[in-house]
């Protein structure tokens, strides 16, 4: 790690999202007044989350960092990378650059939150260079687990930066698309200033594999299933439904896609021609129970254990179309993306209930991932010889790893920054080093709207998922002040091990012992009498059990 605040940086990086963490993915690179943001990704919750559907970075407080937005670059059309646009898209003055497939996923995207993209989404294509905020940007065709994937170079006043984008080198693709090492070679031959490293799988051994590598695994789950196949994938690995697609045609049976996010994606890819699908090869998903089971491929959502997915409504009898039956074969053809391994274990369970057999990437080999390994980063790194090398995308355990990596391939020629969330990047002529931090923080998204979960929201909804919800409710004469009918404690999630209902007996005699002493004009007050119930109520829990409910007084004048 280097820091010198004695030098004036020509250009500066902003690490805003991505970097110490999964998801989130976005950077911005500022030369002079003006800023162009390289991808804006979400990060999905986590279990302290309370009620937030997706986590962005905060963009809008750091306008005095970033200057001008005057332009996104986007490097591939995943969620962690496109995800957070509609949430900035009135930040951004000046055009979205992105290949074909990467801006009509964004376009579907913006148009479902009503955002105006006319004129604003230009199209590039890989060895293709635009100028962006001042700077020549140009786009490396390189192969990951979806089409039209792109690394990016930017070439500024202090050298070449470049952006590896999510990688890996697939000799074979099933597009025919392989990473371009030519246009790579060149890039280092002229010289890198920095490069920035995609290490979601630094510290895993060897190459990844080719798409191609995934073909005799399934072949063989195709050959041996005897009644309905089920296939469950990440949506937007389009590579992967065509695998899936051509082994359907090849053993015979027809595919339905089922699934808000797969139907979606599979019907732009073939729009688009990303996707080739044999005429009367596709069926809709009302008309699975209507063939032989052995006729029928499902390729389905719901490979993370969503609990609204189409896999686990099926997997507890619950989706309208598709049951699931004993001699079944299900098909996790994706990996367990950090976190989310305790709800599919659960959801494999309901599969197992149902007499289902489930095969999973431990037990044969259905999936590879889109990201390289050890060796795809050390070719890039003695393809590239990068002056300065910062490893982005991966936790800080995988930043750490691809850290040791470059420092082992490119020797004491290179200089390593391995920097978190709201580092400054500087660079000059002469090098880079790491400057003063910015205040990069994070907005959480509640809902499909553009609404922000505020911190003390979340704090409330912490307090009722450990604590739960206590309501009072006392019906009070507004005239004369006097208690109209029985007192009422309402609970929820509100359980002891201990006997309950006693407990709120007594809860309850001191909430009409309260009421009783009370003079006329504190019970005719809501306001008054509200807060002292709620104070003696709160006051009673945590004496009685050491618990902190949430109290909700409810004052009634009748």
């Amino acid at each position: 790690m280097t820091r010198d605040s004695g030098r004036t940086p020509l250009v500066e990086v902003l690490l805003l999202g991505g970097v110490g963490e999964f998801g989130m993915n976005m950077m911005a690179v500022r030369c002079g007044p003006d800023s162009l943001l390289i991808d804006a990704g979400v990060m999905f919750p986590g279990p302290e989350h309370f009620g937030v559907d997706l986590v962005i970075p905060d963009v809008r407080s750091l306008a005095g960092e970033l200057g001008r937005l005057s332009a996104l670059v986007l490097t591939h059309g995943h969620e962690d990378h496109i995800g957070a646009v509609p949430y900035i898209w009135d930040l951004i003055d000046g055009p979205t650059y992105g290949t074909r497939l990467t801006l009509a996923l964004l376009e579907r995207k913006l148009a479902e939150h009503g955002c105006d993209t006319a004129g604003r989404l230009v199209t590039v294509e890989p060895s293709e260079t635009v100028t962006a905020a001042g700077l020549d940007v140009e786009f490396v065709q390189v192969a990951h687990s979806i089409p039209d994937s792109v690394a990016v170079a930017i070439h500024t006043p202090a050298g070449t930066l470049l952006h590896s984008g999510d990688f890996k080198f697939d000799q074979t693709p099933l597009d025919g698309r392989p990473t371009d090492t030519h246009r790579l070679a060149d890039l280092g031959r002229r010289g890198v200033l920095a490069l920035f490293g995609d290490s979601t799988n630094a510290a895993q051994p060897g190459h990844s594999g080719s798409e191609r590598h995934v073909e005799p695994a399934l072949e063989e789950v195709f050959a041996g299933a005897p009644r309905r196949l089920v296939v469950t994938t990440f949506s937007s690995s389009l590579h992967r439904l065509q695998l899936l697609v051509d082994l359907a045609d090849r053993f015979g049976r027809q595919v339905a896609f089922v699934g808000r996010g797969v139907v979606e994606n599979a019907e732009l890819a073939a729009r688009l021609g990303y996707l080739r699908l044999p005429a009367g090869l596709q069926i809709a998903e009302a008309d699975v129970a209507r063939l032989p089971p052995e006729r029928v491929l499902c390729i389905v959502t719901g490979s993370q254990g969503e609990p609204f997915s189409a896999l686990a409504r099926m997997a507890v009898g619950a989706h309208r179309h598709v049951r699931l039956e004993a001699g079944d074969v299900v098909v996790f053809s994706a990996r367990a993306i950090p976190g989310n391994r305790h709800a599919i274990d659960r959801l494999v369970n309901h599969i197992a209930r149902r007499g289902a057999r489930v095969v999973d990437e431990p037990s044969k080999r259905v999936h590879v991932s889109g990201h390289g390994s050890e060796e795809d980063l050390k070719l890039l790194l003695s393809l590239i010889s990068p002056r300065c090398f910062v490893p982005i995308h991966g936790e800080y355990r995988h930043l750490a790893h691809h850290a040791r990596l470059a420092e082992q391939v490119c020797g004491e020629s290179v200089t390593v920054l391995l920097a978190e969330n709201s580092d400054r990047i500087c660079f000059d002529e002469s090098g880079g080093w790491i400057g003063e931090p910015v205040r990069a923080g994070r907005v959480l998204i509640d809902g499909t709207r553009s609404g922000q979960v505020a911190d003390e929201v979340l704090r409330d909804r912490r307090h009722l998922a450990v604590d739960g919800v206590v309501v009072a409710v006392l019906a009070v004469n507004a005239h004369g002040g006097g208690i109209e009918q029985a007192t009422e404690l309402i609970t929820r999630g509100f359980v002891l091990d201990g006997p309950t209902e006693a407990l709120l007996d007594a809860a309850t005699g001191t909430l009409r012992a309260l009421a009783a002493e009370a003079s006329v004009e504190e019970r005719t007050d809501q306001g008054v009498m509200g807060e002292r119930v709620r104070v003696e109520l709160q006051r009673f829990f945590r004496k009685r059990c050491g618990r902190r409910p949430l109290v909700l007084p409810v004052i009634l004048e009748i």
